[in-house]
């Protein structure tokens, strides 16, 4: 029976990925940070079969404990503090956690490899926001990083300390360059929840409008149960290595809006959509579409869920939520 930890087990990615591994007959463990933490509740019971060990991915003392209990032939490191927003109030922690966490964690597989260093292969979630101010489009594993956050700095960081451990020790170390990848299960903070989430109260009359930022910002959008089927494709390639992964279509936030108002059959939209200007970004990043033509060559991967069906998918469960929260 294969053996895999998971950091950032309480996210999207996380808990969607345990859901793989386990259909694949793996023992999984997933490290959870600190005593008490209110989404252990959620783990247990969206993936039961897993087995959750305290941890701190800025602590490496704790990082080689949960190794020696783990004892994993797979590593997915998804840990970080990922709401962008977020990184311009908290640049330092988010440095911390998302940047030198990253070496924390490579450091903790290289000693618990000791001398066969390919006793252990690793994942590490890198980001398309580390293109940032985008110099070639569609971006590839090949496009000039240029980061517009201290998200995107962090992840740049920890993506070439990945590349830097493979090369200098030989480790099997991959990263994934994921594009925007949601679901129903998003946190609420994320743009693509807080409008479908704010669509389905609207829709049941128990919010008016939804403030949002820059509606002309646009993403590559897929959905996370298809991305971290790549993931698992990355560690089982016989060598080790960066892929894009993306849908290869971008679609501007007010595109999302669209979709989402009409699954409720809603098309006069504008009226219940306000922009408040404290949700522009300082930086922005104004276009991000991916090419996973590598993913697909190399590892047989191809996204299934299509843009519309995310957003179909993602309405229908907050519609489900909010009238079971709210008794309608």
């Amino acid at each position: 029976m294969p053996r895999a930890l998971i950091t950032g087990i309480t996210g999207q990615d996380g808990l969607y990925l345990a859901e793989l591994l386990l259909s694949k007959g793996y023992q999984v463990f997933g490290l959870i940070r600190g005593q008490n933490n209110p989404k252990r509740a959620l783990v247990e019971a969206e993936v039961p079969g897993v087995t959750l060990l305290t941890g701190d991915i800025t602590d490496l003392s704790s990082l080689i404990r949960a190794y020696n209990v783990a004892k994993p032939d797979e590593v997915y490191n998804l840990g970080a503090i990922s709401f962008v927003a977020y990184s311009w109030e908290n640049a330092a922690l988010t440095s911390d956690v998302t940047g030198i966490g990253v070496l924390n964690m490579l450091e903790a597989t290289r000693l618990y490899c000791g001398d066969d260093l390919t006793k252990v292969r690793f994942y590490q979630a890198s980001s398309s926001e580390m293109f940032g101010k985008v110099q070639h489009v569609p971006q590839s594993e090949s496009t000039l990083l240029w980061p517009r956050s201290p998200y995107g700095v962090a992840k740049v960081y920890g993506h070439y300390m990945t590349i830097n451990y493979r090369e200098s020790y030989g480790m099997h170390a991959s990263s994934g360059i994921l594009f925007n990848h949601e679901s129903p299960r998003r946190g609420s903070e994320f743009v693509t929840r807080k409008v479908t989430r704010a669509v389905a109260r609207i829709s049941l009359g128990l919010q008016d409008k939804i403030s949002l930022g820059n509606l002309d910002a646009k993403r590559d959008w897929g959905f996370a149960g298809d991305y971290v089927d790549a993931m698992w494709r990355m560690l089982q390639a016989d060598e080790a290595d960066d892929y894009v992964i993306s849908t290869g279509e971008t679609h501007s936030i007010r595109e999302l809006l669209e979709v989402a108002f009409a699954r409720v059959g809603i098309t006069d939209w504008e009226q219940y959509v306000f922009i408040d200007p404290k949700f522009f970004r300082p930086a922005e990043v104004d276009l991000l579409i991916g090419d996973s033509t590598k993913a697909k060559e190399k590892l047989g991967w191809t996204p299934k869920v299509s843009f519309t069906e995310l957003v179909n998918m993602m309405v229908d469960s907050d519609l489900a939520e909010q009238r079971a929260l709210s008794g309608k």
